[in-house]
């Protein structure tokens, strides 16, 4: 998925859709690198969207309320 501004949405969702994901998850599902990943998580939280990462074991990210 290469369109930023299509990938940040689909990445809201998969965050909608599940508790937690890891950051290679996210990468795979959307197709992109795991660096792609976290800038992408930036840009949400830029636009104000809650999305905290644990580390470690059941660590990853999340949509905060």
């Amino acid at each position: 998925m290469t369109d930023p501004t299509r990938r940040v949405l689909r990445l809201l969702s998969l965050l909608q859709s599940r508790p937690v994901w890891s950051g290679p998850e996210l990468a795979a599902e959307l197709g992109v690198t795991v660096r792609s990943v976290r800038r992408d998580v930036d840009r949400l939280r830029e636009l104000g969207y809650p999305v905290p990462a644990g580390r470690g074991p059941g660590g990853g990210y999340r949509l905060g309320h």
